[in-house]
Formats: structure tokens, sequence, C-alpha cells
């Protein structure tokens, strides 16, 4: 994955630039966490760190908006060394401890269980999200975590949503706030606010030491990768389009859609 910053020629004007951005993505990462109420006193945080630009973000605002939110809460920085070849194992326990940042790193070898069982050329994304969450889930467990922080931003989530829609039949996204199925674990999502664009310029700014996936992130055909284009070129094309989509999914109206399991229809004279 290659980020590229986006050059200004003043020095001032650009760290001008840099401050806003990081003022934005702190302000709308605050405002979601707010709206969800997603972090409460003395909640112990398990932040998932894939290595990507989305969860180095995540990590990096949190860490910021630790020490000056009204509540106080712990982080603890969790990778999950899928064993994929090439991965650099040294580059994030050194960027954690360079931040002062506890950690743990989980070896897990899924990158064999899902080059093994997805044939060639088929989405390995569901597999592989079904068996980092088990594994996420137990070390949550194990490290007594409340909240599990996960870096989806709000592409994903609007992406989720047409997914849904246009494959699965389904008003159906990505929640920015959830509990497990087994009740255990809550699942926060701080970035579902924030704009995919916002965190390439973010990351580049910050200099993130970023790892590319070469599972999910090396499938250039994805179905969610065309959804991702139509979205790029809606928002071209009619700016505001996606803040408006986005705030749709704030505004449901069970009475004017057509499931009768949320609306009783029959009550109606």
């Amino acid at each position: 994955m290659t980020i590229h910053a986006v050059r200004i020629a003043d020095p001032r004007k650009r760290d001008y630039e840099a401050g806003k951005l990081a003022k934005r993505i702190r302000r709308q990462v605050g405002e979601a966490i707010a709206d969800f109420d997603m972090i409460e006193e003395g909640d112990r945080i398990m932040v998932c760190l894939s290595g990507g630009k989305d969860s180095h973000a995540l990590l990096d605002v949190l860490l910021s908006l630790q020490t000056k939110a009204p509540v106080r809460f712990e982080l603890i920085a969790v990778n999950l060394d899928q064993k994929q070849p090439g991965f650099p194992p040294e580059v994030l326990p050194s960027y954690l401890e360079g931040r002062g940042v506890p950690y743990r790193i989980v070896e897990q070898d899924t990158y064999s269980v899902v080059k093994r069982v997805v044939p060639e050329g088929k989405t390995m994304c569901s597999l592989c999200s079904r068996l980092r969450r088990g594994a996420l889930y137990r070390v949550a467990g194990e490290l007594g975590a409340t909240k599990i922080a996960l870096g989806h931003h709000r592409d994903d989530i609007l992406g989720t949503f047409f997914l849904n829609l246009f494959h699965g039949g389904q008003l159906k996204a990505m929640p920015a706030k959830l509990r497990s199925d087994d009740g255990r674990h809550v699942v926060i999502r701080p970035l579902a606010y924030v704009a995919e664009a916002d965190l390439v310029a973010y990351a580049a700014e910050r200099q993130f030491p970023i790892i590319p996936c070469n599972l999910c992130g090396s499938q250039e055909n994805l179905e969610r990768r065309v959804i991702g284009q139509m979205l790029a070129n809606w928002q071209k094309r009619h700016p505001g389009r996606i803040e408006s989509i986005l705030r749709a999914l704030t505004e449901v109206r069970p009475s004017h859609l057509l499931d009768k399991k949320l609306y009783d229809f029959s009550d109606l004279p």
C-alpha cells in the first residue's frame, strides 16, 4: 500500500492544513464516541492494530483524546500476526514501545487456512474476518477488555450498506457499537464519521509504519472496491451526497418502509 502525502509549498500553510485535518478527525471521533456512548469511566479498550492506516489513526486519535477526556480509560493495542509471508514482526512492537503503548502480539496462522480453504480468485474477506474475530474475542477475554475498538471508517460503513442493499436484500450497515452474539464483548467503531480520504492524508502526515495486507487488501476486483468507486464518483459529481447518505442512516422512518416486523401496518385504520 503506497500512501502519497499532499505537497504544499509553504511550510506554514502545510502545518495549518495538517492541524485542521487532525482537529477535524479528533472532533468527528469525539462526536461518534458521544453519540453512541462508546467509552465509559474505567473502560479497558483493546485497540485492534492491523498495521494499516485506519487502525494506526484510530490508536493515535484515542491516545490524543485519552489525555483530555472527561472519563478515565485504558488503551492496549493488540495485533494479530496472521503469518503472512513477508510480514515484518518487528515493526509494530518497535513503534508501540516508542510511543509507550501497552500491547500484545497474537500469533495465529490464519493466512494458511484462508489460502487453503478459499479457491483462487474467490473473495477471502468473509473467512478471514471470522477467523480474526474469533481470535480477537478470545484475547479480549484474556485481557479483561471491556471494549474492542475497530478501525472501520465512514466509507466502510457506507460500503457495507450498499453491499447488503445490492447483494443481500437487506437495509443493514456496520453499527458504530454492538454487542457480540454471545453477549460477552462490546465492539466500538470510533472512526464511524471519518472519511477514508482524511485517514489517507492523516497517515501520510503522521508517517505511520504502514504494513500492507496480502490477503483481502490484495484483491483488486472485490465488489467492495466497485462500490467504493461508485461512492467516489457520486461525491465528485454531487458534493455532499456521501454526507447525506450517512445522515440518512441516522434518520430511519420504519413507517415509510416495507418491513412489517418493524412497523405494525395492521393497526392503521
